[in-house]
């Protein structure tokens, strides 16, 4: 009897567990746009240049209306020099992107927070509305975060 209720309860929260697995292993999440009717190339791109610096390992980005959102996953032998890989970052993409407004972000919570929201959209859980502000939350807890 106690084996049932064990099987079921691990198939509850799979959509959870799945997200915090996101800390512990990478995940590649695909980059999305919370307006569903803009294209996803841009995006795409952004995270095809955040992939090929040799110190991160897992990216993630999404664009909302004004902004766009990149974060990331350092390696840990490169941990000691977070501050430099973002400061290089963000000046490679505001120079190869001149007319967008990037928020980049190497914090775990950000990066988990990302996730949830990438989940909800691909599940269209989420309205699109309801996605812009999620969005706009999770850059705003970016800030305060500096």
């Amino acid at each position: 009897m106690s084996c049932i209720f064990l099987l079921t309860a691990c198939g509850v929260n799979q959509q959870t567990k799945d997200s915090q697995l996101t800390l512990m292993k990478t995940t590649n999440p695909t980059p999305f746009v919370t307006d569903q009717h803009k294209s996803n190339n841009l995006v795409k791109k952004i995270e095809k240049d955040v992939s090929s610096f040799p110190q991160i390992y897992d990216v993630a980005v999404v664009k909302g209306k004004k902004d766009i959102l990149v974060v990331y996953k350092v390696k840990h032998l490169h941990r000691l020099k977070m501050k430099k890989i973002e400061n290089d970052l963000k000046a490679k993409l505001e120079k190869k992107y001149p007319k967008e407004n990037f928020t980049v972000s190497s914090d775990y919570k950000i990066f988990l927070e990302t996730v949830r929201l990438n989940e909800k959209v691909k599940s269209k859980d989420i309205s699109e509305k309801d996605a812009e502000k999620r969005f706009k939350e999770i850059v705003k807890l970016t800030k305060d975060m500096k």
